[in-house]
């Protein structure tokens, strides 16, 4: 039953955020934020924490122009 999963938070290094099932290898260039949780709770996190959605390269050639 996939409400039984446990999802991971993950992060790039663009700084994008993703949902990963807890029992799976974390994909190479993601790794674990910090939040475990339901899909659900992951998702909300995300909602509150990743504001811009910009890749952090665009945000630091943007802010350094």
């Amino acid at each position: 039953m996939t409400s039984d999963i446990t999802y991971l938070v993950v992060l790039s290094a663009e700084g994008r955020y993703s949902i990963w099932p807890d029992y799976k290898d974390i994909p190479w260039g993601w790794e674990a934020e910090g939040t475990r949780g339901t899909k659900q709770e992951c998702l909300d996190h995300i909602s509150v924490v990743w504001t811009d959605m910009r890749p952090l390269s665009l945000q630091r050639k943007m802010e350094s122009e």
